[in-house]
């Protein structure tokens, strides 16, 4: 299963980690409308990805819930009709939240990195450094600590879990 190490992290001031991400990108940022529908499963997590009317990604990852760099396991599968997808896997294992996000896409290296304007949560970071094969977790660890310093990233800011996490904790 392809892995990536994450971090992710509540953003302070959006505009100046914008132009820091910006300045270390290889190519121009893409904002991308994304809407995430999570599904109830036993275990890991469940989400289909909206991203056009007719192009979506059901993502199935694991990973653990920390602050600070992970490991997380995941696999993808691309379809061109999300919204009967969503169905059928909401009659199979119930639908557990709607996640729906603006999402400013820079790529550095073998990283994405993420910064999301997150509807009823407000604004974060997440770094993604894709692993190559073979590649140890603690070069991915030690690729995603060097940028979050770069990015001006407090480890006071750094978050665990996913924002269906914090969506359901903020809905308590």
């Amino acid at each position: 299963m392809p892995s990536n190490i994450e971090i992710k992290a509540r953003v302070r001031d959006f505009d100046v980690i914008r132009r820091r991400a910006e300045a270390l990108a290889d190519t121009p940022c893409q904002v991308i409308p994304q809407e995430d529908t999570f599904f109830n499963v036993p275990r890991g997590r469940l989400k289909l990805r909206r991203l056009a009317p007719q192009q979506g990604q059901l993502i199935y990852y694991e990973r653990p819930d920390q602050d600070g760099p992970k490991r997380s396991d995941y696999h993808i599968s691309l379809t061109t009709d999300p919204e009967n997808l969503i169905r059928v896997l909401e009659l199979a294992y119930g639908i557990r939240g709607v996640v729906k996000k603006i999402r400013y896409l820079y790529l550095v290296g073998q990283t994405r990195i993420h910064l999301d304007d997150v509807e009823g949560l407000g604004q974060f970071m997440e770094l993604e450094v894709v692993m190559r094969d073979g590649q140890l977790d603690s070069e991915g660890q030690a690729i995603a600590e060097d940028l979050i310093y770069k990015l001006g990233v407090l480890e006071s800011d750094l978050l665990e879990g996913a924002y269906m996490d914090l969506l359901e904790i903020n809905s308590r």
